[in-house]
């Protein structure tokens, strides 16, 4: 995980240097800019609210594993079937599958998104990333009239088999739950061997069916 906040498993915060100060768009120092600069720079690692519902980083290595519990073996749609995702999550995976790269401002104008369904909108975007359907790919600046940038960049998002390649959801088919699940929590314990049971399969992603 990255923040201050390791939720009792593991953060980044200990390793930071004093001299970073968020927000200030310094790309040396401002760890809000390592989020994008991670993803365009390395071909093996990925960030989004993978843990927590909060933001994380991931590598490329691991995703199979934790995709293996999250999604149990299933594409979006199957899940969408099964009542597991929402309409409004359905809007918004479809528009990213067609047309990769797009802004949340994007995404919200193009579902005719207001601000009655913020909740909504919120809990759909976190529960795709959540469950690795989707994940941030980057960012981009809105645009003026002109064709001007203007404002903070917003955050862009692509599906994780557009980021990584189709061979990931194939990789993650390849293990079983348990299997995926142990070597979590046998890295997690390498990380931090006083991590809570409870707390480690919250980070995990376990589903009470998954659970023995």
């Amino acid at each position: 995980m990255s923040g201050s906040n390791g939720e009792g498993i593991f953060s980044l915060c200990a390793y930071f240097s004093d001299n970073l100060v968020a927000h200030t768009g310094i790309k040396e120092t401002d760890p809000w800019e390592w989020r994008i600069r991670g993803i365009l720079e390395c071909d093996d690692l990925a960030y989004g609210k993978l843990f927590f519902n909060k933001g994380g980083w991931i590598t490329k290595e691991w995703y199979p594993y934790f995709m293996a519990i999250r999604r149990e073996y299933r594409t979006f749609y199957e899940m969408y079937r099964e009542g597991l995702m929402s309409n409004t999550a359905k809007n918004i995976y479809d528009l990213i599958c067609h047309t990769p790269d797009l802004s949340l401002y994007e995404i919200k104008m193009m579902i005719g998104f207001d601000k009655s369904q913020k909740s909504e909108f919120e809990a759909s975007i976190t529960m795709l990333q959540m469950k690795m359907f989707i994940t941030i790919s980057g960012e981009k600046y809105k645009l003026s009239k002109v064709g001007k940038e203007y404002g903070w960049p917003v955050t862009t998002f692509r599906t994780t088999e557009d980021f990584f390649g189709e061979e990931m959801f194939d990789l993650s088919c390849e293990l079983s739950q348990q299997e995926a699940i142990d070597k979590i929590k046998e890295q997690i314990l390498i990380l931090n061997p006083s991590a809570d049971t409870k707390a480690m399969s919250k980070f995990i992603g376990i589903s009470n069916r998954q659970k023995q």
